[in-house]
């Protein structure tokens, strides 16, 4: 029997092991958005408010679910909406599968002015994803679909993008499904781990530095192996937070062990990108011997000098290391010095820690943070304790405002009933306050707690601090409490850390989402912490 391309899309789809899609539907999507319908039993359609919603949630939701997110856009205005989250997953490694529409086959890059086109967006998506293709037919679908997902699969985890045509959705095939194939991804070039285990035995003061590389419970137990084995601290960068819990004695934050890390004799660089935010190398070389684990051999070249480069997934390569090393483990050094030197330079952001201890205390330790780009973010970077990989979830070096709710929506989707608490802040919240629609329409289990100054906050201290003026930093907000019940979402409002962690106790008991608005007062800026030893 035959089928459409928009059929038999949906069916590789769920042939692909894919359980829901994240869109908004339109005129180039019919087709497709028809099979959906069409095996709607097999796959959910959570169909969103604006296309950045979408791309954020399915990157929320590859964030948690250990399987790609997949969003469905129509093209032009649609990809371009779906852009900042696009590059929001390729600068966190996540593993987004993009499906956008185009415009009829006969005229791309003819330049009529059709319906939603733009020039080249097929090298826009290119710019935005680590692979990309374009359907020509519907017999094409299948084995694009399937090449997308091995793609996104494999090697470093970043964004594919797939744009079919509504023609090649709408025309008929007897094509059927390509059924997926192995995962080859366990190779390892021996020599480099026979270099890297000489260097490491010989190690008077090994550290490892953990980047967002080390994203599963299993590339963490073999972190956490490694690390006992040779008796050296953990340093966890932004994105590496949870790669070995908080409560290991061997844990140390990027603030605790900077001064640990200029001294290491040998330093272990995990799944990280190894660049200040400045651009330059975390370590200098010289009296350092540095080693790389890295699934992208980009991430090990200059300005980077490293002695040792292990290209291979953090499990494969921590686990080849651990195996090849003497099995005699070594006594681990005194760290009590580097934290209590974290607990004074601390102190200086006193505020945003009583809001932090509250927010984790009322948690459970496999309960999902999405970070925020608002103060109480800022110090969670270096105070927000993190128990388990896949837990803490940050928009990487693109640092895109307004990213964590939608992104919280789709990670609440995904954890399978863990709890997801969304931090925001009330600028940065205005960017998709329209999905309390989706939240409310889907019943998405999320607590969004705004903090409310009525001012874009961080720009205003610089521009006070560098100008004596402020320009285009005071908001209008709306009482967020009323409008989340307008959308048909719980709200209240809190005025104290304590209110706020009882809030978030009792939003366990719920399976509806829930908004908290938290009036905050102007705090100490965290930014001179930040700008200590800063690893990406």
């Amino acid at each position: 029997m035959k089928k459409t391309g928009g059929e038999l899309l949906a069916e590789q789809l769920i042939t692909e092991g894919v359980e829901t899609v994240f869109g908004v539907p339109g005129i180039q999507l019919d087709h497709a958005v028809d099979g959906l319908a069409q095996n709607r039993e097999s796959i959910d359609f959570i169909s969103t408010r604006h296309e950045q919603g979408a791309a954020y949630m399915a990157d929320g939701y590859a964030r948690v679910a250990d399987r790609p997110g997949v969003c469905m856009v129509v093209p032009g205005p649609g990809l371009l909406n779906a852009g900042a989250a696009l590059s929001t997953a390729y600068a966190t490694n996540s593993p987004v599968v993009c499906i956008s529409g185009q415009i009829p086959s006969p005229a791309i890059g003819r330049g009529l002015g059709l319906l939603h086109e733009i020039q080249g967006q097929t090298d826009l998506l290119r710019s935005l994803t680590k692979w990309n293709g374009i359907a020509k037919s519907p017999e094409e679908i299948p084995g694009l679909v399937r090449e997308a997902f091995k793609q996104v699969s494999s090697g470093r985890p970043r964004p594919v993008g797939l744009e079919i045509p509504p023609d090649v959705l709408q025309a008929k095939t007897t094509a059927g499904v390509v059924n997926p194939a192995g995962d080859n991804t366990s190779e390892i070039d021996v020599e480099s781990v026979d270099r890297a285990v000489e260097l490491l035995a010989s190690a008077e003061r090994p550290a490892i530095v953990a980047g967002g590389g080390v994203r599963d419970a299993a590339s963490s137990a073999a972190l956490q192996a490694l690390a006992e084995l040779l008796g050296a601290p953990v340093i966890t960068t932004r994105n590496g937070k949870g790669a070995i819990s908080d409560r290991h004695p061997l844990a140390l934050s990027r603030l605790a062990g900077a001064e640990f890390l200029e001294n290491a004799d040998v330093v272990l660089a995990v799944g990280t990108r190894f660049i200040t935010m400045t651009g330059q190398p975390v370590i200098r070389p010289g009296r350092h011997r540095l080693i790389a684990i890295n699934a992208d051999p980009a991430d090990v070249r200059a300005p980077r000098q490293f002695d040792v480069a292990v290209i291979a997934k953090a499990e494969v390569a921590l686990e080849a290391i651990t195996n090849s090393l003497p099995q005699v483990k070594r006594e681990a050094p005194v760290l009590d010095g580097c934290r209590k030197r974290e607990r004074d330079a601390l102190r200086g952001i006193a505020p945003q820690l009583e809001w932090l201890q509250a927010i984790r205390s009322a948690m459970p330790d496999d309960g999902i943070f999405i970070e925020e780009l608002t103060q109480i973010g800022y110090a969670a970077r270096l105070a927000f304790p993190v128990y388990q990989t896949g837990t803490y979830v940050t928009p990487g070096y693109q640092g895109t405002l307004g990213y964590g709710f939608p992104t919280g929506l789709g990670a609440a989707v995904g954890a399978e009933g863990r709890q997801v608490v969304s931090i925001n802040g009330d600028g940065g919240f205005g960017w998709a306050l329209q999905e309390l629609s989706t939240a409310a329409k889907y019943n998405i289990r999320l607590v969004t707690v705004v903090f409310r100054n009525d001012a874009f906050g961080n720009v205003q201290r610089i521009q006070s601090e560098m100008f004596g003026r402020n320009i285009g930093v005071d908001l209008q907000n709306p009482d967020f409490v009323a409008l989340a019940q307008q959308f048909g979402v719980a709200g209240e409002r809190v005025t104290t850390p304590e209110g706020l962690g009882d809030a978030i106790r009792n939003a366990r008991g719920t399976d509806a989402p829930v908004l908290i608005e938290v009036p905050f007062d102007d705090v100490p800026s965290p930014w001179k912490l930040l700008a200590e030893p800063s690893i990406g």
